[in-house]
């Protein structure tokens, strides 16, 4: 027995994989392309475990896909796999329409060609779990209901938008072909081995360094944040028990202002390792111009999950982003790795 997941040196994906073996002792196949976010150190815990497989290839590989399935004959695949950050959508969408569309595309089609081939029992057993955005839906207005899983979808991003296409074309191989999907739409993660572009990470590293804390326009864009091992527990429950065919929003009931996030963070920083000339991390907060097509606000229902399948975040945001800046300052190491040559270059450009 064997599952197949796509991104698995990514943020989440690794997060997901380290939590798998610490819960079961299936074999992953575990395949990425090692683009700038994906990184082999996150998964060094498991550099001496037979079950884990790594193979560096792309999703949008066919040929690659298809010799894996036939090879491993995993029951089930999960596709982490996908260019993820916004910014980085507006200066460059092309890569996003290559991964997140065109290579989901191509997933789908290797994986109907082996299901298809597969006998009635195993046919009824297999699973393609899609693991999604709350972005989809678009934005929401202060005092608007949360995203649950019949908003109309509404993306406002080059990266939105690719990931709600990939969406669709999961959909459309369930009702065409019967492929047995269940796609996954989360709220915004943090957690360990986040890649320091997204506002978490970015902050606490920042802060560290004694470099300027950006803050996009005035700040007070509402983001709903899910701790990454609650969302690998949401996505294990969902590879157990989900109804096909089915859509379930995985959020954190824990909607925050990006300012307070980062006075949070400062506050945490403070306490834990302080500066060493008694100022406050908060000086360093500086404003910057706000991104075109800024989202203000997402907020995700994750009541369906709840009733039909049991699951809750086990995290407050108190206890998750405590526990985040404590595992950033345990491990200077990765961070340092992770953060040379064109990272810098990219933040530069980006917030200057």
């Amino acid at each position: 027995m064997s599952i197949l997941v796509t991104g698995g040196a990514g943020f989440i994906g690794s997060n997901f994989v380290l939590d798998w073996f610490a819960q079961s002792q299936e074999t992953v196949i575990n395949l990425d392309n090692l683009t700038y976010a994906g990184n082999l150190a996150n998964l060094s815990g498991l550099k001496d475990n037979p079950g884990h497989v790594f193979i560096r290839g792309d999703i949008g590989d066919v040929a690659l896909i298809a010799s894996l399935l036939e090879k491993y004959r995993p029951r089930a695949i999960l596709n982490f796999a996908a260019e993820s950050h916004v910014d980085r959508s507006i200066h460059g969408p092309e890569d996003f329409i290559q991964t997140n569309i065109v290579g989901t595309f191509h997933l789908l089609e290797a994986t109907r060609a082996y299901w298809s081939a597969l006998t009635e029992v195993e046919k009824a057993a297999f699973r393609f779990l899609h693991v999604s955005t709350d972005e989809v839906y678009g934005s929401l207005e202060k005092d608007a209901p949360a995203f649950n899983e019949e908003h109309r979808y509404e993306p406002n991003s080059p990266y939105s938008a690719s990931k709600a296409a990939s969406d669709h074309l999961v959909r459309a191989y369930h009702h065409t072909y019967g492929l047995p999907v269940l796609t996954t739409n989360c709220s915004n993660n943090y957690g360990p081995y986040h890649f320091p572009e997204k506002l978490i990470p970015l902050i606490i590293h920042n802060a560290l360094s004694g470099r300027a804390l950006p803050i996009y326009g005035d700040g007070q864009q509402i983001r709903d944040w899910l701790y990454v091992k609650d969302h690998c527990s949401a996505i294990r429950r969902v590879l157990e028990d989900g109804r096909l065919g089915e859509t379930y929003n995985v959020g954190g009931w824990n909607e925050k202002a990006n300012l307070e996030v980062v006075h949070t963070l400062c506050d945490i920083l403070d306490e834990l390792q302080p500066r060493s000339d008694g100022q406050l991390y908060k000086t360093q907060i500086t404003y910057v111009k706000d991104r075109p097509g800024h989202d203000r606000r997402y907020a995700i229902d994750a009541s369906k999950l709840e009733r039909e399948l049991g699951w809750k975040p086990a995290e407050t945001f108190e206890t998750g982003i405590r526990k985040t800046v404590q595992w950033y300052l345990d491990h200077h190491d990765w961070v340092a790795s992770v953060t040379s040559g064109n990272y810098r270059n990219w933040v530069e450009q980006q917030y200057t």
